[in-house]
């Protein structure tokens, strides 16, 4: 895959980064390219080689129609993960690492959830924030929001899937009962 000069790309358990410059880089007597990346979340620098880009999972930010896909996959229902929150910190901090967006969507729906029932361990409150400000970082530039207006777009449609998980819940439930 080749970046432009100016891109906002997606990098995984960063957020979002624009590219600011492709780099030479002298290393064991050959020339390496390297992506400058930008974090926009804290201004830091993250020096990525061209041939390793795509194995990192560095990834052009979603476009429009996939900002309203995400959009509506946030207020679906899902189904619950295991008990056991060291299994669930695994399976949810594999999802994240993926650099998938719809993954970490789906924890951020999951570890939401959790949160109305219960407080989260320290590692699951950590891949909260962390799935949370994935998504809302990504949904911002994507959607050519600003972060706050995406925040309170993306917390109504999080308590609408949780209420419709509620709700399908208490329909099994019943149905057992009957």
């Amino acid at each position: 895959m080749d970046l432009i000069i100016g891109q906002k790309v997606s990098y995984p358990n960063h957020g979002v980064c624009a590219i600011e410059s492709v780099d030479s880089k002298q290393i064991n007597g050959g020339s390496v390219e390297f992506y400058l990346l930008r974090v926009l979340a804290n201004n830091s620098v993250i020096f990525v080689p061209k041939l390793n880009a795509d194995s990192v999972g560095i990834r052009p930010v979603i476009s429009s129609l996939q900002c309203s896909e995400l959009m509506k996959r946030l207020s679906e229902d899902f189904i619950e993960t295991a008990n056991d929150w060291k299994i669930r910190v695994r399976d949810y901090s594999a999802m994240i690492q993926t650099g998938n967006i719809f993954e970490s969507a789906q924890v951020l729906k999951q570890l939401t959830f959790l949160t109305y029932s219960k407080q989260l361990s320290f590692r699951e409150q950590r891949l909260f924030e962390k799935a949370r400000f994935l998504v809302i970082s990504e949904l911002a530039v994507a959607c050519s929001e600003k972060e706050c207006e995406i925040e309170k777009k993306v917390d109504a449609l999080l308590a609408e899937a949780c209420q419709k998980h509620l709700t399908e819940k208490v329909q099994v439930v019943s149905s057992f009962a009957n």
